[in-house]
């Protein structure tokens, strides 16, 4: 087995950690950065920090990724998977630089079915129904619907409390929140380049298929990559999720990041799911903004970055096909 290639391959799919990092950096922080609960560069770190640790959190969610496909043996097995990760890469770049807060988890999933199918290898559909396309599907309605609720009890709680220090209140819980969003961000995102090297390591020989566990610097590797990409910040996105959806205070904010968090951990740790922070805190920020009425939810905006969500997967599938017929001519 070429190790060039191996190496090449685990490099790329931790590039995609990093681009992953950058491009979902905005999920964990734009609230509280738009409330100013929190400075920018403060932001940063702690959402880099907290990637970092909720990524020695789990390997559940490493695990369904891994099975999502079975490459081929071989040199032409890693080609689908290294295609995989391109198509994937390709759309997080576009929709980053248009400012979309489209799904990696999407992108990955979809560009390892896409690489698959251009190769005529197996897909596991159950895994990817029940595990991927499900959960995807369900959690931003559940993160509407329960952001919705926390908000209403929200302001029943403190309907008669002083305005002012109640908004001072939640700019200083904003940051438990913030800081749990972040942990959930590199438990759920992290794992999912975890799992791909894993599938590169087991189909390159360098792990028996029946390893349980994933060695250490596969995840401390996974860990740094998607932590320094957070650090380096999701600007266009941040825009975003923090102004362009809705105009947010801190009560709103706080509801958000509460139930994306507590959507995080609920799918890695019971379902083992790799459901989309994107989505998850997206639909959130929608569902608590909605209780001041349906208006002040920029819907126009909202409908933009549901077409980007739908076209995630069969564009990064499109992608990775496109990259498999062109590398495995040359590297086969």
């Amino acid at each position: 087995m070429d190790l060039a290639l191996v190496i090449t391959i685990v490099v790329v799919a931790l590039f995609f950690d990093y681009t992953n990092g950058f491009h979902d950096a905005a999920n964990a922080i734009a609230t509280s950065v738009s409330t100013r609960a929190l400075t920018p560069r403060v932001a940063l770190i702690l959402a880099a920090v907290m990637n970092f640790v909720g990524a020695f959190l789990g390997q559940k969610v490493a695990k369904t990724v891994s099975d999502v496909i079975v490459p081929p043996s071989g040199t032409e097995g890693l080609i689908v998977i290294f295609a995989g990760l391109l198509g994937a890469i390709i759309w997080n770049l576009i929709t980053w630089y248009l400012g979309l807060p489209s799904s990696s988890t999407q992108a990955l999933i979809g560009g390892l079915v896409g690489a698959a199918l251009a190769a005529g290898t197996t897909v596991h559909w159950n895994t990817v129904v029940d595990n991927v396309v499900i959960p995807m599907l369900l959690s931003p309605v559940v993160g509407f619907a329960l952001a919705f609720a926390v908000m209403i009890a929200i302001l029943w709680i403190f309907r008669n409390r002083n305005a002012g220090r109640t908004t001072r209140g939640f700019r200083l819980a904003q940051t438990v929140s913030a800081s749990a969003m972040a942990l959930g961000h590199g438990l759920q995102d992290a794992q999912k380049t975890m799992g791909v090297i894993f599938l590169v390591l087991i189909t390159s020989g360098h792990l028996a298929p029946d390893t349980e566990k994933l060695p250490l610097w596969v995840i401390a590797a996974s860990a740094g990559a998607i932590s320094l990409g957070t650090y380096s910040g999701g600007w266009r996105i941040m825009r975003t999720l923090g102004r362009k959806i809705i105009h947010l205070d801190p009560p709103h904010a706080f509801a958000a990041e509460s139930v994306g968090a507590t959507v995080l951990y609920v799918s890695a740790f019971v379902f083992q799911a790799p459901v989309s922070t994107t989505h998850i805190i997206t639909s959130a920020i929608m569902g608590s903004g909605a209780t001041r009425r349906a208006s002040a939810v920029r819907w126009g905006m909202a409908g933009n970055i549901l077409t980007a969500w739908v076209l995630t997967f069969p564009a990064a599938g499109l992608g990775a096909a496109v990259c498999f017929a062109i590398l495995n001519p040359i590297l086969g």
